[in-house]
């Protein structure tokens, strides 16, 4: 059977892998990592009856599966500290950041996401997908490298997203309003959201 570090390797940097062992060891969990989730990367949950829960998507590339795994558990550490507490608040923050440091190093992230790192770990974003310089970084390491983004297409633009065909029109803070096309009604998209643009 095999161990959790054996398990672990075909998802982080292999120079990363001790350091996450000794995570898991010290602040134990159940970790699970499941199919994509087009919503979030991972997520961080606790039952009534005391249990936690760490789940990560599957299909992440290697520097952005250990980016949320980290952020994942510094959600656990801000929970047994603090209990009850924004979610992404100073707490969270601060461990965030606590966690992140061992591994802010060229051994385990190359130089462009390591820049861009360090710059988000500053006063990190609830997700890393929120930071458009991480995230372009990090795509560069995805497998799927044919996707576009709507944060990455030009305004005006008709795109399909799952069969239906919309227009980006303007951003609202963090996200882009679009409009469908056959029934002019308006949607938010997260800027990260998966379409396919078609002019």
């Amino acid at each position: 059977m095999k161990t959790n570090s054996e398990i672990l390797i075909k998802y982080i940097p292999r120079n990363a892998i001790g350091q996450v062992y000794a995570l898991i060891e010290k602040y134990p969990c159940h970790l699970k990592i499941v199919k994509k989730r087009s919503t979030k990367h991972g997520d961080f949950k606790r039952y009534i009856d005391g249990r936690v829960q760490i789940t990560i998507n599957n299909d992440l590339n290697p520097y952005r599966f250990l980016i949320t795994l980290v952020h994942e558990y510094a959600h656990l550490v801000t929970f047994r500290e603090h209990k009850n507490v924004r979610p992404h608040g100073v707490e969270w923050k601060i461990n965030f950041k606590k966690l992140m440091l061992p591994f802010l190093n060229p051994e385990v992230f190359p130089d462009g996401i390591l820049r861009s790192l360090a710059t988000h770990m500053i006063n990190p974003k609830a997700s890393s997908d929120g930071d458009i310089n991480l995230s372009i970084e990090l795509r560069k390491y995805d497998l799927d490298t044919d996707k576009t983004l709507i944060f990455e297409i030009p305004d005006k633009s008709r795109f399909q997203y799952k069969n239906r065909t919309f227009v980006k029109e303007r951003k609202r803070r963090s996200r882009f309003e679009c409009i469908e096309v056959l029934t002019h009604k308006k949607y938010i998209f997260h800027p990260h959201a998966e379409v396919i643009l078609l002019n």
